[in-house]
This record gives C-alpha cells, sequence and structure tokens, in this order.
C-alpha cells in the first residue's frame, strides 16, 4: 500500500450537504481501513457557527449518512472525530485568510501535519476565483514547506469562456499539477475498469477499431426527476450537468489510444488527444444529429407525475432539456466514420448508465437466424451502475435440427467478487489527490477541450429559436426522434433494464 503523508484536509463548505453527506463518510471509510496516516486532520470551514465540539456532533457522531457504515461503532467513531475541527470564516473576505493560516499552523503543530494541505472547494462555483486568491495571497499555495492540492468540483465553467476564464485565473493562484477539478464518475470502480477492459485483453485490443466495431453507445439515464433543484437545473440542462463531464469522460476512456505508461501524465494526454479529435458539429449537423427533450406530466399505474414545467423553480415556458442525445465522430486513424451515440435523461424508466459497444455483423448470412436483431452483431456491455458487470451478446445454435441461431449472453458481475470491496467514488478519488496521483481528475486543458466541442451546440440552441425541444412523458425513454439518429438496419438504442442481462424485457417503472 502506498505511503501517505501526515496531511490537513481543509473543506471550505464545511458544514453542506456533500461535505455531510459524501466527504466526511468517505474520510471516515478511508480511516477505518487503515489509508490515513495516524497524523492527519480534517478542518471544515464555514459562516456557519461552530466550535470544535459542536460541529464533531453534526459531523461525525449525529452524521445519518456516516452511522450507517457497518465499521461505525462507539471506537472508531470517537478515534475519527479526535481530528475533526471546525474554523468559522467568510471565504469571500480576504482578511479571513491571515485567521485561516494562523489555524492552520496550530493544528499543524498540534498533529504534526508537516504543512501538508489538500484544499477542498465544496461550495458554489460563483466562490472559487475568490478562494483560490484568498489562499494565494496569505501564501498557503506555496510549497516550499509541504505540499499544497486544490480539489475543484463541478460544474466547472458554465461554456467554454467561463471554463477558460476560471482556469486562467485558477493558474495564476496554483500550479496545474496543484489542481485537481473533480468528477465523481471517474472514481467509480466500473469506469476505471474500462481502461483494463481494454489494455490488459488482447482479445479486445486488435477489434477495437472501425474495422470491426460498427457504433458505440452510451447512455446515462436516471428514474429521479429535478426533484427540489429546479432553480439550479434552469441554469444547467442535461448538456452542461452531464454530458459535457461525465459522458464525454467516458467517450474518452473508451476510444482513447493506449498511453505509454500508466502515469496520470500519459493517460491524461491521450484524453487530450481524444477530446481534440471531436468532429466540431455544424449548426445543420446539430439540427439533424442533437435531440433535445422535456418530460411531461403522466401517469404510471395509476399515479400522477409532473412535467418538468410544473416542477419547483422552473419557469413556465422553460426550454431547458432534461434528456440530450448526440450523434458524433472521432477523426482519428482508430475511429474514422464510426457513429457515436450518448444520450442522458431524467425521469426514464430506470437508472442505469453503460457503455454499448456494437460489433459489425458477419459479412454472409449463413444460418437462419431467429429474428433479425440476432444477425445485427455481437455487442458488448460495460454496466457503470446499478448491477455492475460486463455482458457479452453472440450467436449459438438452437438445439434441434438445421443450423437456427439465437443470442445468448455471457456476464460477469461485480457483486461475484465476494472477498473484494467496492469503494465510494468519493474515497477512491479523495485518496488519490492525498498521495498526490492525478490519474482520475480532469486536467485543464482537457476540460476546454471538451467545452469546445459542446459550446457550438449551446450557442445554436440559444441562437436559432427553430430548434426544437421535444416532449417525453415521464416513464419513457425520450423523444422517439432520437431512435431516427441510429444508423443501420435493424440497429436501435440498447434499453436496459436495471438487472445487467435483463434487456428484451420491459423495465419496472
Amino acid at each position: 500500500m502506498k505511503k501517505t503523508d501526515p496531511h490537513i484536509i481543509v473543506i471550505f463548505g464545511g458544514s453542506g450537504d456533500l461535505t455531510i453527506r459524501k466527504l466526511i463518510p468517505a474520510l471516515f471509510n478511508l480511516h477505518c481501513r487503515g489509508f490515513l496516516p495516524s497524523c492527519f486532520a480534517i478542518l471544515g470551514l464555514g459562516r456557519t457557527p461552530h466550535t470544535d465540539e459542536s460541529y464533531r456532533e453534526k459531523a461525525v457522531v449525529g452524521n445519518p449518512h456516516l452511522l450507517k457504515n457497518e465499521n461505525a461503532d462507539d471506537k472508531s467513531i470517537k478515534d475519527f472525530g479526535r481530528h475533526i475541527y471546525y474554523h468559522t470564516m467568510n471565504s469571500q473576505s480576504e482578511s479571513d485568510y491571515g485567521n485561516l493560516k494562523d489555524r492552520l499552523m496550530d493544528i499543524n503543530e498540534q498533529c504534526s501535519t508537516q504543512e501538508n494541505y489538500v484544499f477542498y472547494l465544496s461550495t458554489p462555483p460563483s466562490l472559487y476565483q475568490s478562494i483560490a486568491s484568498g489562499l494565494a495571497k496569505v501564501a498557503l499555495n506555496h510549497e516550499d514547506r509541504g505540499w499544497k492540492r486544490l480539489i475543484v468540483e463541478k460544474p466547472f465553467g458554465y461554456d467554454l469562456k467561463s471554463a477558460s476564464a476560471l482556469n486562467a485565473h485558477l493558474l495564476t493562484c496554483f500550479k496545474e499539477d496543484q489542481i485537481y477539478r473533480i468528477d465523481h464518475y471517474l472514481g467509480k470502480e466500473t469506469v476505471q475498469n474500462v481502461l483494463v477492459t481494454r489494455f490488459a485483453n488482447s482479445t479486445f485490443e486488435p477489434i477495437w477499431n472501425r474495422n470491426y466495431i460498427h457504433h458505440v453507445e452510451i447512455t446515462a439515464a436516471e428514474s429521479v426527476g429535478v426533484e427540489k433543484r429546479g432553480g439550479y437545473y434552469e441554469s444547467s440542462g442535461a448538456l452542461r450537468d452531464m454530458i459535457q463531464n461525465h459522458l464525454l469522460q467516458l467517450v474518452a476512456l473508451v476510444a482513447m489510444e493506449p498511453p505509454n505508461l500508466s502515469s496520470a501524465a500519459a493517460i491524461r494526454d491521450e484524453k487530450l488527444k481524444l477530446f481534440q479529435s471531436l468532429r466540431p458539429l455544424t449548426v445543420e449537423e446539430i439540427r439533424n444529429n442533437v435531440i433535445r427533450g422535456q418530460y411531461v406530466g403522466s401517469r404510471i399505474n395509476g399515479e400522477s407525475f409532473p412535467g418538468y414545467r410544473e416542477e419547483e423553480g422552473v419557469k413556465s415556458d422553460s426550454k431547458t432539456e432534461t434528456y440530450a442525445a448526440l450523434k458524433f465522430y472521432i477523426d482519428n486513424w482508430r475511429w474514422a466514420d464510426v457513429p457515436f451515440y450518448i444520450r442522458t435523461g431524467k425521469k426514464l424508466p430506470t437508472r442505469v448508465t453503460e457503455i454499448v459497444v456494437h460489433f459489425k455483423p458477419t459479412p454472409h448470412r449463413l444460418f437462419n437466424y431467429t429474428n433479425d436483431h440476432v444477425n445485427a452483431g455481437n455487442t458488448l456491455v460495460i454496466r457503470i451502475q446499478p448491477n455492475e458487470g460486463i455482458l457479452l451478446k453472440f450467436g449459438v445454435k438452437i438445439p434441434g435440427e438445421g443450423f437456427r441461431v439465437t443470442n445468448t449472453n455471457m456476464d460477469f458481475h461485480y457483486s461475484q467478487l465476494v472477498e473484494s470491496y467496492l469503494p465510494d467514488a468519493y474515497e477512491r478519488l479523495l485518496l488519490d489527490c492525498i498521495q498526490g496521483d492525478a490519474t482520475l481528475y480532469s486536467r485543464g486543458d482537457s476540460v476546454e477541450a471538451a467545452w469546445t466541442f459542446i459550446n457550438p451546440i449551446l450557442n445554436a440552441w440559444q441562437e436559432f429559436d427553430d430548434i426544437k425541444v421535444f416532449g417525453y412523458p415521464v416513464g419513457t425513454w425520450g423523444p422517439e426522434h432520437a431512435d431516427q439518429l441510429i444508423e443501420g438496419k435493424n440497429f436501435t438504442w440498447r434499453y436496459p433494464c436495471k438487472n445487467l442481462a435483463g434487456d428484451g424485457a420491459y423495465c419496472e417503472l
């Protein structure tokens, strides 16, 4: 196990929802599993007044998200709580950063943390620049004594211009190798396994190209709506919220070239090359190859569900998309003329994220197939969540006379690895940052390259009123117009169920 240096994790937004729900429980797990050193501390920051004791009560002793952990006995909670501190400050007040530095030095001397600091910005994006500036003004970015790292949550920019401006500002305060842009999707074990599936198996890599693959589709479906986040979602939408970051990161893992080394720099270099190879979409292609939708009210099993425009905080004439589907191409030697399809949406039949690689059909129809879809080629499904695993669909002979062929499934589930512990995404990413491994974090140039691809779509939607927003009833797979994106006879979107191998059946709504 890699040695972890003594350190202090400083959380801006220390009493916020993300901190209480995800960050503190993840750090508790790391502590219980022996990944954190004996000399570490967690300092929560916020405007809400707390003492160290009252914050420990809120974040640890009375935290329901931590208490449901199997390791949460009285001894482990008490031991972990000793490492928790709180400091009241206004992150927009320059004078408060001097007091923060003094408090850090006190904790550093008390806990022997060698002035190694992780600054986690669990705050609204509007505060990122002021916090980075405040830290820099009191030299909390200097690494002459101990390392300093800055974790920035998504959204990283609202469009290309704002992302570039944020990047430029952060780089005046911290060096690129000090900045960790976090995307929790990349912390999922099943996402990381995409690279292993490709590059650790000689079965797949020789056929992972335009000669054998017909198309690739990636789906990130959510069964929930915007809940009570309508006000936030109005300024975001599916394209910004899911595709620009999560889904394009999955595209990069599926399509990037093999890195020379398994180092962070080598992997992130290849991801950047992939983003730079995305073929820019023209306005006409945006009209034809990008579908945006918005869920409308419907009844399921006798129960009524509201449409998006009826949600709290949403404008009655809103054109914000809750569904988006894209068809695009990657202009390089490996993927020339292979279409990629990605889609995401809310209020769909089930919660599922998966990558589906469709291989080309056999060139000659030699046998008698039970239906046309059987001859549509082999399919490899990499399930990210839930029911995590890998599914391979291929043709087999039906017992009896003649050569009648049907599809069968060969599947592997992570749950079969009963002795393996699957860490939470934030556990993995926090530990990586503490240990200085940026492999699963986004680099600034890649973020801007992804925005470069997405920005023309946002501009076209804003400029051209005739680009439609299609309605789709709650509990369906989005606008029917998205079905028209898929090229090729007998090919369609895969309509998955919660169970990895349960396709071909109706999903439970």
